[in-house]
């Protein structure tokens, strides 16, 4: 149970959705091309996620606010606090009242990639602004409704 709370709090951290590029004229041929420096800095976040079988006994709602930090290099970290049903799931995993997460993550041309939380192998979805300004998460896991985002980028590191 406890890493499916914490892959679903990576889940909501990673915000992720789809963000339209500008298109220009029939024909154009500049279309946006991303890689996994596109992602870089800090980015905050917070949503909430709906919890089903086979994530959890029943249903139940996941909060989370935090930050991820992206390295430019298909690396970084997330920094969580989280609760279900209102209840402060942080203590289970680390002192302070926070968790902390090593992740990966893969970035394609066409801004689509992937977010894994590292040790844990759950991976979600995720869709980058082609200026790397924003990123979304959503979850691709069975059980987690979640689409989270979009979360700006507040910092370059």
């Amino acid at each position: 149970m406890r890493n499916v709370l914490a892959t679903i709090a990576i889940v909501l951290c990673a915000g992720a959705g789809v963000l339209a590029a500008p298109q220009g004229p029939s024909g154009a041929t500049h279309a946006p091309k991303c890689t996994v420096a596109t992602l870089k800095g800090r980015y905050l976040f917070g949503g909430v996620a709906t919890l089903v079988p086979p994530a959890s006994g029943g249903q139940a709602l996941l909060a989370v606010a935090g930050y991820h930090v992206f390295n430019g290099d298909g690396t970084g970290t997330d920094f969580v606090a989280a609760s279900i049903n209102g209840q402060s799931i942080e203590r289970q995993f680390s002192e302070p009242d926070r968790s902390v997460f090593d992740i990966t993550y893969t970035v394609n041309p066409d801004c689509s990639g992937t977010y894994t939380v590292a040790g844990d192998g759950a991976s979600f979805g995720l869709f980058v602004a082609p200026d790397g300004e924003e990123v979304i998460v959503f979850g691709t896991a069975p059980g987690v409704v979640l689409v989270q985002g979009p979360n700006r980028r507040v910092s370059p590191r």
